[in-house]
């Protein structure tokens, strides 16, 4: 049982490690001579290998944007709560019961990463052709899949009955 929680716990983990990367990391969108994410833009200055950070350009919906980026952030924060949550239903949980109310935590952090990889693919960079996504975008649907497995895990988890 102490290796299945170990695993559990290491599954977290690297779910959390994920979507933090994702939210935090400057690789959603690449083209030669930029690089944006969530927050800011990364632009190549005249072919000297010199990166200079700009604003977000305004082609860019700001509702759209503050959509995504605050439920990059929600993903984040509920998957640690829900990690919180679990440690917590160890010790509280009678033996022979489930893990629900982590379970729909991770759900819930799973919707919301999933709501702002929805809305950036349809909203954003749809008329590009020369560029490609990054990956922290990459990383963000690794993260999505992560909290799905993880949240279903927990709903269908049992604690141990000795």
């Amino acid at each position: 049982m102490l290796k299945a929680l170990a695993g559990i716990c290491f599954l977290h983990l690297t779910t959390i490690f994920f979507l933090f990367w994702a939210t935090i990391d400057d690789a959603w969108w690449f083209t030669r001579t930029l690089y944006t994410d969530l927050w800011g833009r990364w632009v190549m200055e005249n072919d000297d290998d010199v990166w200079v950070y700009t604003d977000i350009p305004t082609s860019y919906r700001k509702d759209y944007l503050q959509a995504v980026q605050a439920f990059a952030v929600l993903a984040c924060l509920f998957a640690v709560l829900s990690l919180c949550m679990f440690i917590f239903q160890l010790f509280t949980v009678g033996k022979g019961q489930r893990f629900t109310l982590t379970g729909v935590l991770q759900l819930i952090s799973c919707f919301c990463i999933m709501v702002a990889l929805s809305v950036y693919t349809d909203h954003f960079h749809r008329g590009e052709k020369d560029g490609w996504y990054g990956w922290s975008y990459i990383m963000a649907w690794f993260g999505w899949l992560l909290t799905l497995l993880t949240g279903v895990i927990y709903i269908i988890l049992r604690k141990r009955v000795d």
